[in-house]
C-alpha cells in the first residue's frame, strides 16, 4: 500500500527517522511519540517498525522475580497506540502486522480463580499480580482492537479479526474471531483454501 503524506507528517517522520537511527539503531521506523519503560529488556530483530503513541513495558513486579521481557522477531510492524506490557514474556515471531488500538498483556491484577481468589473489597492495585507467558508465532496478523490475554498461545500463520479478546491455545494457521475468541476457518492445504469450522 502506497502512503501519501502531508507536510507536517513528512516532518513528523524525518524526526522519527532520527530518533529511530540514534535510539534504535535496528528498527526500520519508530514513529513518536513512543514510550518503553525497561528498554534493555525489549528485545528486537531488524526492520521493526512502530506507529504512533505506541507503549512498550518490560516491567518487574519486585527486586525478588524475574524482570519481564518483551521479544521481537524479524520484520514487525506495529500500527497506533499498541500496547504490550510484560511481566514475564510477551513473545512475537518474525514478519507479524498488528494493526491500531491493540493491548498484548500477560498479567492482571488479581487471581479470580475459584481457589485461589482476591478479595473484592481489596483495592485492584494492590491485589497480587498474576503472570504468565504469551507466545505470537510468524506471519500473525492482528486486527484492530484486539486484546490477548495472560497465558495465550498463537500459532503462525493465524490471523485475528477486529473486536477479538483472545485467550487460550490456537494452532497455525487459522482466523480466529469473537470474544472470547474462537477459531472459525483453518487452511486447508489440499485446497489451498480456507475452510470453515463448524462452532455451536
Amino acid at each position: 500500500m502506497r502512503a501519501e503524506y502531508g507536510i507536517g507528517e513528512l516532518i513528523n517522520n524525518a524526526i522519527s527517522v532520527v530518533y529511530t537511527k540514534l535510539f534504535w539503531k535496528k528498527a526500520r521506523l519508530i514513529r513518536r511519540p513512543f514510550y518503553c519503560r525497561g528498554k534493555k529488556y525489549v528485545l528486537y530483530k531488524d526492520k521493526l517498525t512502530i506507529g504512533y503513541g505506541c507503549r512498550f513495558e518490560a516491567l518487574q513486579e519486585n527486586k525478588k522475580v524475574q524482570h519481564g521481557k518483551i521479544i521481537i522477531g524479524e520484520n514487525c510492524s506495529f500500527g497506533d497506540r499498541v500496547h504490550i506490557c510484560a511481566l514475564e514474556e510477551v513473545n512475537i515471531g518474525s514478519d507479524c502486522l498488528f494493526a491500531s488500538n491493540i493491548l498484548v498483556n500477560d498479567s492482571q491484577h488479581g487471581d479470580y480463580t475459584i481457589n485461589n481468589a482476591s478479595n473484592p473489597t481489596e483495592r485492584p492495585n494492590e491485589r497480587k499480580m498474576i503472570y504468565e507467558k504469551i507466545v505470537i508465532g510468524n506471519n500473525v496478523w492482528l486486527g484492530e482492537n484486539v486484546v490477548v490475554l495472560k497465558g495465550t498461545t498463537i500459532g503462525s500463520g493465524c490471523v485475528v479479526g477486529a473486536n477479538s479478546v483472545v485467550k487460550g491455545n490456537f494452532p497455525d494457521n487459522c482466523v480466529i474471531v469473537g470474544n472470547p475468541a474462537r477459531v472459525v476457518k483453518h487452511w486447508d492445504e489440499q485446497t489451498k483454501g480456507w475452510k470453515k469450522v463448524n462452532c455451536k
